[in-house]
């Protein structure tokens, strides 16, 4: 049996050192044998407001390098349990986003065929649809959690029907959905009018609004969302916007009133138990970022998403 491998420790090399990969991991250019991958998608060519999600995946796996193995809070240890590895980026073509669509969904055929779990670092939102055409593909039509400000149900952004803002119109044309077990968490902000919601709740998706988030723990929220999803196949979308500026500045399309990491933390950990088959975090922008915190916390999400796999004991 392959030993599993384990990121470097910071008593081993020290965390401004050692290798630029997602947690200071092994990297390998495919997924194969592997139970778990990190893999960058480093694109913004679908962005409507303030660019720089291209530059996401690097500044995540930067500021990934001071997360440890074992997870305090949760009693986690992925690495004990799951083979994991950064196979590195996906070769978009950074002047065709439909091109890129199409890259997206091929190469991420060939890392589910190996059956191994992909946690995305984005690049802009545009980059779940075609992870969803190779999860229908493998799985059939998938259940999903999304975390967000804005719904990504428009029909055309400037004409164009492949946006960062349509991602989940698009899935739920091509079947890739389970219109019963869609959950929306977070949306908030000025909108065009209703159906800016309101189009998902006319399909049976559940959208909690951030204002019905408001002082209260996602705990039972997500107690009943797993009730609901059972052992449906379930991917989660997180992007960085849900959170409110004030603890994740660094992103394109911020919106006041947003959730706080505490509420991220719940609904990622309130993920295990479910049949994950994979997850993003998208919307990071490094140019915003001055701090570098957006990039902290998308790394420690990514983290708790690897920690809600399953065969990962807790």
């Amino acid at each position: 049996m392959p030993k599993l491998n384990s990121p470097l420790g910071g008593n081993e090399m020290v965390r401004t050192g050692g290798p630029a990969t997602m947690m200071r991991l092994p990297s390998q250019p495919t997924a194969e044998g592997l139970d778990a991958c990190f893999v960058g998608i480093p694109m913004d060519i679908g962005t409507s407001n303030r660019p720089g999600t291209r530059l996401g995946p690097r500044q995540i796996r930067d500021e990934s390098r001071m997360i440890r193995p074992y997870n305090m809070a949760t009693r986690a240890a992925p690495f004990d349990h799951l083979q994991v590895a950064d196979i590195g980026d996906v070769p978009i073509n950074i002047f065709d986003l439909k091109k890129s669509v199409g890259i997206i969904a091929r190469t991420y055929g060939e890392i589910l065929a190996h059956g191994t779990v992909p946690l995305t670092l984005g690049g802009d939102h545009t980059l779940t649809w075609p992870i969803l055409q190779a999860m229908r593909d493998r799985h059939g039509p998938v259940a999903l959690i999304h975390v967000d400000a804005h719904s990504d149900t428009n029909d055309m952004m400037f004409g164009e029907k492949v946006a960062h803002g349509c991602p989940f119109r698009r899935a739920h044309e091509e079947g890739l959905l389970r219109d019963d077990l869609v959950f929306q968490i977070g949306l908030r902000g000025s909108g065009y009018s209703p159906e800016d919601f309101d189009w998902g709740r006319e399909r049976g998706w559940t959208v909690i609004q951030a204002e019905e988030c408001w002082h209260r723990s996602m705990t039972p929220l997500m107690a009943e969302i797993r009730s609901r999803i059972g052992d449906a196949p379930v991917y989660l979308s997180f992007d960085i916007d849900s959170l409110d500026p004030a603890f994740a500045p660094g992103t394109g399309t911020v919106e006041v009133g947003g959730l706080t990491t505490i509420q991220g933390l719940e609904i990622i950990r309130g993920c295990a138990g479910l049949n994950l088959v994979g997850c993003d975090l998208v919307e990071v922008s490094p140019p915003y970022d001055t701090s570098g915190n957006t990039a902290v916390i998308a790394a420690n999400f990514l983290f708790e998403m690897l920690c809600a796999l399953p065969g990962v004991p807790r």
